[in-house]
């Protein structure tokens, strides 16, 4: 139910998003994702059209935040408002902690992570784990709320699992708390990433709560988040794993809602210009040798929207300086833009 072609239309919500004092500009998120959305993607993303983008997940825990992993995940200089950063733990007092001290940093939102499903994550009585204990959801929201002096958002999941999915609960009480917006993931956190997303559970938390509501789950084309957002009534969508390799994603969805029309796909000589201005952003944002591994996936990633180039030259893989990997990628792949289309 909820998924697939029988989706039933129903007004979609036309007045803009709002988080705290932040109109967005539009009513897409770009989803957290560990490994991917770093601050160069965030801002690629962000320029594409998202409205808004959090951070990667930071752990609560401030005495970790010492490592070159964390302090990167901290580092907001130059993105646009609002600068979301997403907490992650199941320690109230230490979350509050986190909360105040990403304020006093720079932060404008705080996003809590209740939808992660990782194993590592959940097996610490964090992410989509704690939605299995509603009395420490309602101890961490309020902790959160109370010390961050900032707007507090919330992502979650529908439930532990299928016979337990309690999202309109916590949403009810989130938005009683002070949450002032939510976004929920279509899935249980037993369904991890397998089989449909389902909307009827985020129909019914859009229904329930006067608070926005990003509906989050298999939202890959601009179709589909204009179904969504129809079937659900949120008040906007949040994608994740459809932007990689594609942040041109939000501005094909925000022209289909606003003309009935997506934007036309960049042209492969676009793909190529989005796709070394980003290498170049990586290598700055890490410095040469991380900068350098992280590309590799993005790569690929982008490689996969160029028919007939899935698969990434052996000495492009193999690179280890930037400034080879630069000119290794622009020559691979002035090669194949005249002759290739983008994949369907």
């Amino acid at each position: 139910p909820g998924r697939g072609p029988a989706l039933q239309r129903r007004p979609a919500a036309a007045a803009p998003v709002k988080i705290g004092p932040y109109e967005l500009a539009s009513p897409l998120a770009l989803a957290p994702m560990a490994g991917v959305t770093d601050r160069p993607f965030r801002m690629l993303c962000r320029s594409m059209g998202a409205g808004i983008a959090a951070s990667e997940m930071i752990t609560a825990d401030s005495r970790l935040w010492h490592t070159g992993k964390s302090r990167r995940r901290l580092d907001h200089a130059g993105e646009p408002e609002p600068r979301v950063v997403q907490i992650a733990g199941g320690d109230p007092a230490m979350l509050a902690d986190a909360a105040r001290l990403n304020a006093d940093m720079g932060a404008q939102v705080i996003d809590v992570n209740m939808g992660c499903p990782a194993k590592k994550v959940c097996n610490r009585a964090a992410g989509s784990a704690l939605l299995r204990d509603e009395a420490l959801v309602r101890q961490i929201l309020e902790a959160v709320v109370g010390s961050a002096g900032i707007p507090v958002t919330l992502k979650m999941r529908t439930g532990w699992d299928r016979g337990h999915r309690n999202a309109v609960a916590v949403a009810r009480m989130a938005e009683d708390i002070g949450v002032v917006a939510l976004a929920v993931h279509g899935r249980t956190r037993a369904d991890m990433f397998d089989g449909e997303a389902e909307y009827d559970t985020i129909a019914e938390v859009a229904s329930r709560v006067t608070i926005p509501v990003f509906a989050n789950g298999d939202i890959d084309t601009p179709g589909r988040a204009a179904e969504v957002l129809a079937y659900t009534g949120a008040a906007g969508v949040m994608i994740g794993r459809a932007a990689q390799g594609r942040p041109w994603i939000f501005r094909q969805v925000n022209s289909y809602l606003a003309t009935g029309v997506a934007a036309a796909p960049p042209s492969p000589r676009e793909v190529r210009d989005i796709m070394i201005s980003h290498l170049e952003s990586l290598h700055a944002f890490y410095g040469e040798e991380p900068g350098v591994r992280i590309a590799r996936k993005h790569l690929g990633w982008y490689c996969r929207q160029l028919a007939g180039t899935s698969r990434l030259p052996a000495e492009l893989l193999g690179a280890s300086r930037a400034v080879d990997q630069l000119r290794l990628a622009t020559g691979f792949l002035d090669g194949v833009a005249d002759g290739a289309s983008l994949a369907a």
